[in-house]
């Protein structure tokens, strides 16, 4: 992805899946045998709640995406998004409760597993997407790198989850997956805790370890909370509930993402402030080093050395003010992963494998 966006442009990520969709949709045609479609399945279609559910999280995605840099409720378009998408949400949980073949069976959230399982599953949704979304950032607004070097360096997640796989699987079915849920969730919360600690400093390898430790624990994650959000309910619930287990990730990801862009405007700004107060002129340690600066920059550019000396103490300000800033973020994930095992005793354990398959 790095490599792509460098050599063509960000464009391209999208438009490369073009071609292999094309091909995949040829091959399913040609050599999937798919099940003959029931047609009169077509008269109990429950329009209004999906015209309900496009509209709500359809509003809600607008209002999380523009909400944190526009300032939230300071803005009217926010304001009348955030409205829309309350009065959207509650019409449609009405209708998805009094329908009798609802597009969304909401009864499920009876069941205390699959509750539980998808609070799990909206926690693990904001770590996932909020860790790939923040490091980035960090790499490319403190560090500077190009977007290749942020690929290089971010591939150590996935490269642990891939290696990781196999192990998982092997433990899945000899651990009790209560158990296994909850190393993962303690893995995860630890790598995100181990970023905490960055510096403008921390490239490749500083970032390797809190890397190797998320993309192991993924898998102990994903594994388990399937079987244990699905697992207790009756079969012919199973494939309408994984839909919404599966919708609650995503939630978590972009509120997770919300909440992180909020944090980042606001942290900023707070650690900016704090770091400028220390910063005065009048201060003995502040003044020689303008001065030893002054007199660096003065035989290297032209013009005012004094002042291109205060502007490099700015850039430094607002750089450390960032890492502070991204270290307060992870923090943020952490803390919910961590607040997350404390669900652990009231979710029920499940025989391994159990609605696996219908899951998928």
């Amino acid at each position: 992805g790095g490599w792509i966006t460098d050599a063509l442009s960000w464009h391209w990520l999208f438009l490369i899946n073009l071609p292999v969709g094309l091909f995949v949709a040829g091959m399913v045609f040609l050599f999937v045998d798919i099940d003959r479609p029931k047609l009169d399945m077509l008269k109990r279609i429950d329009v209004p709640g999906i015209l309900l559910m496009g509209l709500f999280l359809g509003a809600l995605e607008y209002t999380l995406e523009e909400g944190p840099a526009d300032n939230w409720f300071e803005t009217d378009a926010i304001v009348l998004w955030t409205a829309c998408t309350a009065f959207a949400g509650i019409l449609f949980v009405w209708r998805e409760l009094v329908c009798a073949n609802p597009v969304v069976d909401l009864f499920a959230f009876r069941n205390a597993n699959f509750s539980i399982g998808c609070l799990f599953s909206f926690i693990i949704g904001s770590g996932l997407y909020g860790s790939v979304y923040l490091l980035p950032l960090f790499l490319g607004r403190v560090r500077g790198m190009s977007s290749y070097e942020i690929g290089v360096t971010m591939i150590v997640t996935g490269a642990f989850q891939f290696l990781s796989a196999p192990l998982a699987g092997a433990l899945s079915k000899k651990i009790e997956p209560r158990i296994m849920l909850g190393a993962g969730l303690a893995l995860f919360g630890t790598g995100l805790w181990l970023t905490t600690a960055m510096t403008a400093d921390w490239g490749f390898w500083e970032l390797f370890l809190p890397q190797a430790v998320r993309g192991a624990s993924l898998m102990l994650c994903f594994l388990p909370i399937n079987m244990l959000a699905l697992g207790t309910l009756p079969k012919d619930e199973v494939q309408n509930a994984s839909g919404l287990y599966n919708l609650m990730r995503n939630l978590g990801g972009a509120i997770g993402l919300a909440a992180i862009n909020t944090a980042l405007i606001s942290r900023f700004d707070m650690h900016r402030a704090h770091l400028a107060e220390s910063l005065s002129p009048s201060r003995s340690q502040i003044g020689e080093m303008l001065d030893s600066l002054s007199g660096l920059l003065s035989d290297r550019i032209p013009g005012d050395a004094e002042l291109a000396a205060v502007k490099s103490l700015g850039r430094l300000l607002e750089r450390e003010a960032w890492v502070m800033t991204f270290s307060d973020a992870f923090m943020l994930l952490a803390i919910g992963f961590f607040a997350a095992l404390v669900f652990m005793p009231w979710i029920k354990s499940v025989a391994s494998g159990k609605a696996a398959g219908e899951a998928h």
